[in-house]
Parts: C-alpha cells; structure tokens; sequence
C-alpha cells in the first residue's frame, strides 16, 4: 500500500489588500471561533493564549491586529496576524485545560475590511442599520450583524471600524462598500 500523501490547501487571497482610501481590505490573518461555557458558579478565564477574553458581551479587547470580539455569552473571535495561530492555537488550549470549550480555526473563512475616515460610519450605515455613533458604538465595541444581504461582524477599533465577513462573500462585501464609498469621495 503507498504512503499517505499530507496535501495543505494554499489559501489565496480573495482580493488583493489594498493600502489606502475609506475602504481597505486587510491582509490574511488567522482567526478562531472559541466557545466556552462556565458551569454555574464558575467564573470564565479572564485570558487565553495572550487573549484577553474579560470584556462583556459585544466588547472588543486587544490591539487592531490581535484582539478577542466576545460576540456571545460564551462566545469570541479571535484575531492574529498570519502565521500567529500556529503558536496561539496550542497556547488558548493549555490556559483552557481543564475546561470544556471548543476552538475552531476559521482563518481560511474569513476576509476583512477596515473603514476609516470621516465618513466611515455613514459608508457602513448604507448598509448595516445600527447606530454607529460613539455613543451607541464606541471604540471597543463589537457585534455580529448584517451589511446588506451578508452576516458581517463589526469591530470597532479606535476611529475606525474592522468588518470580517466570510471569504465567498467579500467581493458582494467590497463592491458594497465601495459604492458606498463613491457618495463622499
């Protein structure tokens, strides 16, 4: 019987990152969905793998490129630049030892976008009908929700917002936002 061959899906990029305008689609990156329930009583693990998993829900705790979004009671994603997870992945696993939790990798699903400017709010509200001002979404927040026809989440990050979506839908995600975008160029 021949040997098993080991064969690695190459992840190409959906569309080519771009490094300027309102509208810029991010590198690859790797993710993870992570999702842990606290027995009754217990108290969830403030950290994992360099994480900060202590913000309530719809809060977002990191830096712009590696942060923990809590989108759910018991529920993050996690966000690293590329080449990051390798190391993360068994560093989340052994700070959650001990606990029942499920950790996904999602890198090759996802595609992300950063809005900045002026503008940025009013570019995403052609689309998501939530109040993006600061003080219904301020820096820090973060939500899953719709921008069109699409389940994006949206992440707040200082002045500007990060929207993920999943990589068969970012070209419909990218052409939205960039017809958006023509109205205060």
């Amino acid at each position: 019987m021949p040997e098993p061959v080991a064969i690695q899906a190459r992840r190409a990029p959906i569309l080519a990152p771009s490094a300027s305008g309102a509208v810029r689609v991010l590198p690859a990156a790797d993710r993870f969905v992570l999702q842990m329930k606290a027995p009754r009583g217990a108290v969830l693990p403030a950290a994992a793998g360099g994480f900060d998993l202590s913000g309530p829900l719809n809060s977002v705790r990191g830096t712009p490129e590696r942060f923990a979004a809590r989108l759910g009671p018991g529920e993050w994603l996690l966000v690293c630049p590329e080449g990051e997870g390798t190391a993360a992945e068994p560093a989340i696993a052994s700070d959650l030892a001990g606990r029942f939790f499920s950790l996904v990798a999602v890198g090759h699903r996802n595609a992300a976008f950063l809005l900045s400017g002026p503008h940025a709010a009013d570019i995403l509200n052609a689309g998501i009908a939530l109040d993006l001002s600061d003080a219904a979404f301020p820096p820090g927040s973060a939500t899953r929700t719709l921008l069109g026809k699409t389940e994006v989440v949206l992440v707040r990050v200082g002045e500007a917002f990060r929207l993920e979506c999943w990589r068969s839908f970012a070209p419909y995600v990218h052409a939205f936002l960039q017809d958006a975008a023509r109205e205060f160029a």
